[in-house]
């Protein structure tokens, strides 16, 4: 079994109604979901790429404890996808290597 299909929604659940962007695609998710939640949904495709190694990594805890869902959204960097709510609108990249402080390039 894959990480994503623990996230699809059971028969009968009110569908995915708040449309978001990541990296370029649109992906849906429930009211009250969070971003992680909803991208695992969606696919479970590599959320951000190790600085070193360059292997891809994808939300892990779910609780905001080992960092492997860090996200660029609405253009703010290192950001926990697993404890961020998902709202209308919101555009998601992934992140590239090494978390930069302050925002530098």
């Amino acid at each position: 079994m894959n990480a994503a299909s623990r996230f699809l929604d059971a028969p009968g659940v009110v569908p995915r109604s708040i449309r978001m962007s990541f990296e370029g695609e649109t992906v849906l998710a429930h009211a009250g979901e969070s971003v992680a939640a909803a991208l695992l949904a969606h696919g479970g495709d590599a959320t951000r790429h190790m600085a070193v190694t360059g292997s891809g990594r994808t939300p892990f805890c779910m609780m905001g404890v080992c960092f492997d869902c860090l996200l660029t959204i609405d253009g703010r960097q290192n950001v926990q996808a697993c404890m961020t709510p998902a709202r209308e609108g919101m555009v998601i990249m992934r992140q590239h290597g090494a978390r930069r402080i302050g925002g530098a390039p």
